[in-house]
């Protein structure tokens, strides 16, 4: 049994920073932000229970200002997972910053985007 990455870190964020997470983007983000969306971009696992994901988190806030804080609230929220023990029937055994938090493009210009990539380390409980 592997841990479906994307569910356990929009129930993490949202419990931890209490802010909305998805792994879509709903219409008009400009009327639901601060909003994390949490993406599983690549990695692999042993075949048996430890998995390494890549993943893309993005935060969309309202300022750049504001985006650039939710992006490293979201990497500190990361690292507390890790210590947190388990969580949502998972362990985090490691976070590492493949790509650390950076201003992004984005096709609606009432919101402002960063992002970061992350690899995780996580098996069921």
């Amino acid at each position: 049994m592997t841990v479906l990455v994307e569910p356990l870190l929009i129930a993490w964020f949202g419990h931890d920073l209490k802010v909305d997470a998805t792994t879509e983007t709903p219409p008009h983000l400009e009327e639901k932000v601060p909003l994390v969306q949490v993406v599983r971009i690549s990695g692999a696992d042993d075949g048996f229970r430890l998995d390494r994901p890549l993943v893309d988190v993005d935060v969309f806030a309202a300022t750049r200002l504001a985006a650039a804080q939710l992006a490293d609230q979201a990497r500190a929220s990361l690292r507390r997972l890790r210590w947190h023990g388990v969580f949502g029937g998972a362990v985090v055994t490691d976070v590492a910053t493949v790509t650390g938090p950076r201003w992004l493009p984005y096709d609606n210009t009432a919101v402002r985007r960063y992002g970061a990539t992350y690899r995780l380390a996580v098996h069921p409980a």
